[in-house]
């Protein structure tokens, strides 16, 4: 049987009434999504070897990237900051005021991005950001800025850093297929457009929303020592010493310099996706996306993904003769017609008749259902959703054993995470499954803004250190100092 909460919802109903054939199909499912206690604790001594070896050498599945981030606020940093953050729908615009003592204020403006953007050019790409800065100076400033402004700059796509303010783009995520950007340095692309246009910003730090996750978390709660994404996409982002990082000792770092790593740990396993306990319904998943292969993990856990995990597994009963006999399945033979705020539905939903279930199937997918079968698909979104939150959780754990860290908050965001019933609860469980009760020690929170306050609080620590070295950064490449090193 699935692992059990120990506080587990209560329910209203049993499953006294359920057909055997029906049962049957309700214990295959079972078999198939649990990720017991053992299976857990495989797959996460698994990850921690996954760390370490994207630490070591570049072609890991988890690539561990530095982010050129060393440290974490002291919580006293104070000035005003502009964080600029590229999602896949809206480009938002912040100017966060920092206050010390954990405190900031924030003024932002959001601006939707056309979908014919994501498919453009460099050129037009970050002409249209350009644009977008500059309508923000001209509203919030009246046009008028008496210094250059200092902006971080969140760019969620995974990138190669060698500096803070560099980053070379590996591939294009979340739908965006901008040409002549794979594969080249965005800031040169992003400060070309700010220039023709006008713009009076210095970009100060390129970062990942979930290295900003990190920092604007602990900004306001010092304990805090990870950042996690569990929504549409997943990630993670934790503090590392250098001495644990070989691939960046070219560099001569001091040992116990410490350096944010982004995992980018949604491509886990993707060379060996044997590892992890993926169903036949993975296997289509993975095979049927734009790009087979790659992402392995995100495909089983994100958002994105456990709707469509969810229509398979019903898909595949109904042509077996199971359920929904006799009628037109037409909207469930779609791909991706059924997203996760369905199966959140189905969670929430009294167990005393599932009457919202049977609402929620006859209006989004033209099917009627009976109680019994309700039943079936009520259990199975609570399989996929349990799987997604112990396998996130594995992640966690995985990096706590590998930082050493045995008491902290992580501070998450997302919409699975803030939105999926009993995602936080189903997680804790798991940690107690691989630490025991010390797995209450790993607390797994709602993360402060990690996109806004994380990229202005990460250009003001940059800021800071290129103060404190005494070097502009011309001084610093005329004496043939790293930049990376001293920001």
């Amino acid at each position: 049987m699935a692992p059990q909460l120990r506080n587990p919802p209560r329910r209203k109903g049993s499953m006294a009434d359920v057909p055997k054939d029906l049962m049957d199909c309700i214990t295959d499912l079972e078999k198939l999504f649990t990720v017991d206690k053992q299976r857990i604790n495989e797959l996460c001594d698994e990850f921690v070897k996954e760390f370490e070896k994207g630490l070591t050498e570049e072609g890991s599945s988890i690539p561990q990237l530095p982010t050129w981030v060393l440290g974490f606020p002291n919580g006293e940093e104070k000035g005003t900051y502009l964080a600029l953050d590229m999602g896949g729908t809206n480009l938002r615009v912040c100017e966060i005021t920092l206050m010390g003592h954990g405190k900031f204020d924030i003024l932002q403006s959001k601006y939707r991005m056309d979908p014919s953007v994501k498919t453009s050019t460099a050129e037009e790409l970050f002409g249209y950001i350009a644009d977008c800065l500059k309508q923000f100076v001209h509203d919030h400033h009246e046009g008028v800025v008496k210094e250059e402004l200092h902006l971080g700059f969140t760019f969620s796509y995974p990138c190669d850093q060698h500096a803070i303010d560099h980053g070379i783009l590996q591939r294009w995520t979340k739908g965006f297929d901008v040409k002549g950007v794979e594969g080249v340095d965005v800031v040169p692309l992003f400060e070309a457009a700010l220039k023709e246009k006008g713009v009076p910003i210095k970009l100060t730090a390129l970062i990942n929303d979930t290295t900003g996750a990190l920092i604007a978390s602990n900004y306001a709660h010092p304990d805090t020592k990870m950042g996690v994404i569990f929504g549409t996409g997943c990630n993670a982002a934790y503090m590392e010493v250098a001495e644990n990082i070989p691939k960046v000792a070219k560099h001569n770092l001091p040992p116990d310099t410490p350096m944010a790593i982004n995992c980018e740990w949604g491509a886990a396993f993707s060379d060996r996706p044997d590892v992890l306990p993926r169903t036949k319904y993975d296997v289509i998943i993975d095979k049927e996306s734009p790009r087979p292969g790659q992402q392995a993990f995100e495909k089983m856990i994100a958002g994105l993904y456990l709707g469509e995990v969810f229509r398979l597994a019903l898909l595949d009963l109904h042509q077996q003769g199971h359920i929904f006999l006799g009628q037109s399945v037409a909207k469930l033979q779609t791909s991706y017609t059924i997203d996760t705020e369905i199966l959140s539905l189905i969670e929430l939903d009294p167990f005393e008749n599932l009457r919202e279930t049977i609402d929620v199937l006859e209006t989004k997918l033209g099917i009627q259902c009976n109680e019994q079968e309700a039943k079936l698909v009520r259990r199975l979104a609570e399989l996929i959703g349990t799987r997604s939150a112990r396998l996130s959780a594995c992640g966690v754990a995985a990096i706590a054993k590998k930082a050493g860290l045995t008491k902290c908050k992580v501070g998450a965001d997302g919409s699975v995470f803030n939105l999926y019933p009993h995602f936080k609860a189903r997680g804790a469980e798991a940690l107690r499954d691989i630490f025991g009760d010390a797995g209450d020690d790993i607390d797994i929170v709602h993360a402060e803004d990690g996109s806004g306050v994380g990229a202005a609080l990460i250009a003001a620590l940059t800021l800071e250190r290129v103060k404190a070295a005494g070097l502009s950064r011309e001084c610093m490449l005329r004496k043939g100092v790293s930049h990376a090193a001293v920001s």
